[in-house]
């Protein structure tokens, strides 16, 4: 397999974005559909309890992943813009020192965890019920995973900078039929319960790893020299000045995850399960959206490279009205067929089975309504981070967490568990009025003729 490197710098941007966003976006669906026979095959085989216990771990998990995909999307965009800029030297440094830095924080990623990791879950008022059973299947994630994580993820994300978003989709459909296999035999051969969930995904995400990284040996970007890995206080500054802000940006939001889900958890296991159930079809919500922003930041990327800063405005506008459109279409789609959907996730007594459904059923209503805040969100938010301004989209971050929070705290008291629902939503528009404005300011200031 060979890579598949496309510059973005030429040629007509609805054609390239998509035919870029494409492979992602396929590559999102055999990802969600892991997690989804995840879920289901937890939920089925092994209850409402274990399925809330994996609810009550998300965002812990989405914590520690969005840091790993911070740190490397960041280190991405000078990867972008310096293979846009044709500085393939440059390109290698910038290659070799990313692996450096993401040595170290893996460590010390895999380090916090195995030592907060169940002092947060107590935190947040985990239902003792479920706490060992959590306990046991983030264990399982971080002690394993993060290492493998970090590698996966700074593959990919070379890859998508060098245009290359075929690779990772081929990678991702080996990986998800090797974590659903190993999900059946980990946990109904060998009865390892929520571990075996864990050491299936762990798997996969090193299967995908090697994948990736064969494919990018085969590149003359990869053929690096001791020399690239000399250490360059300048460079490992730029890095962390564009790596840092998307990390921060993304632990925000994951914080104020956590606090959501220390207000679901005061309100049952019935609630958790059902929250859980929707939840893990955020992925199939965002799939398109995530990929739409994975296009943009190496669009814009390689473009502000290269010095072609209108082709910036017209690739924006094009992702624009792509992502509404597809928002639109995912929308329909969940608010048809969601309960029906929701309700394969979820077994138990006929009474528990019919409440879980209908608090996860309302929602995914709610979230499909709203769907399109979100698609802008990510246009927008990688458009900006391609173009290297990596702050807004943190303070867009902050925005996030105030929203979300906020709304958690305060719209239960007044609507009862309803109120949670609409936490998402307002976080969304919350960053939706800082990116959008943003990005128009920092258009009107770089636009200028070819």
């Amino acid at each position: 397999m060979a890579a598949h490197t496309k510059n973005m710098t030429e040629g007509k941007p609805l054609q390239l974005i998509f035919s870029f966003a494409v492979p992602l976006m396929l590559g999102n669906v055999f990802q969600q559909l892991y997690t989804v026979m995840d879920t289901l095959i937890v939920g089925r085989s092994l209850g409402v309890d274990s399925l809330a216990a994996l609810g009550s771990t998300d965002w812990l998990i989405w914590l520690v992943l969005g840091i790993i995909t911070g740190f490397t999307q960041g280190f991405s965009i000078l990867i972008a813009q310096d293979f846009g800029a044709g500085q393939t030297q440059r390109l290698k440094r910038d290659i070799a020192h990313s692996i450096l830095l993401s040595i170290v924080f893996a460590f010390v990623l895999l380090l916090l965890s195995i030592l907060l990791g169940k002092p947060i879950l107590r935190f947040l008022q985990t239902p003792e019920k479920i706490l060992p059973i959590a306990v046991s299947y983030m264990n399982v994630l971080f002690f394993l995973g993060i290492p493998i994580m970090m590698l996966y993820n700074l593959l990919a994300s070379i890859l998508r900078a060098l245009g290359d978003s075929r690779t990772p989709l081929y990678a991702m459909i080996i990986a998800s039929i090797v974590n659903i296999v190993l999900d059946l035999v980990f946990i109904l051969v060998f009865g390892l319960g929520v571990a075996g969930a864990a050491f299936g995904t762990v798997c996969a995400q090193l299967t995908a790893a090697v994948l990736c990284q064969r494919v990018l040996m085969r590149t003359k970007f990869f053929k690096l020299k001791k020399t690239d890995f000399t250490p360059d206080r300048a460079l490992t500054g730029k890095l962390l000045f564009l790596g840092i802000p998307v990390a921060f940006q993304n632990s925000v939001i994951a914080i104020g995850g956590m606090v959501v889900q220390f207000v679901v958890n005061g309100f049952g296991v019935l609630f958790i399960a059902g929250f859980t159930a929707t939840n893990k079809l955020y992925g199939i919500l965002e799939m398109a959206a995530t990929s739409y922003g994975y296009a943009m930041t190496t669009y814009t990327g390689q473009n502000l490279g290269a010095g072609r800063y209108s082709r910036i405005k017209k690739g924006v506008h094009t992702a624009v009205v792509a992502g509404i459109a597809t928002s639109l279409v995912i929308s329909v789609c969940m608010i048809l067929f969601g309960r029906s959907i929701v309700g394969a996730f979820i077994t138990g007594t006929p009474e528990e089975t019919s409440l879980t459904c209908e608090i996860a059923y309302r929602y995914l209503l709610i979230m499909s309504i709203f769907l399109s805040t979100l698609y802008l969100l990510h246009i927008y938010r990688s458009s900006l981070q391609g173009m290297g301004n990596t702050l807004m989209p943190m303070i867009s971050g902050l925005a996030e967490f105030a929203m979300r929070v906020g709304a958690a705290l305060v719209l239960p008291v007044f609507y009862g568990e309803n109120g949670i629902f609409f936490a998402e939503i307002l976080a969304w528009i919350g960053a939706d009025l800082i990116l959008i404005t943003s990005y128009y300011v920092k258009q009107h200031k770089l636009l200028r003729p070819d």
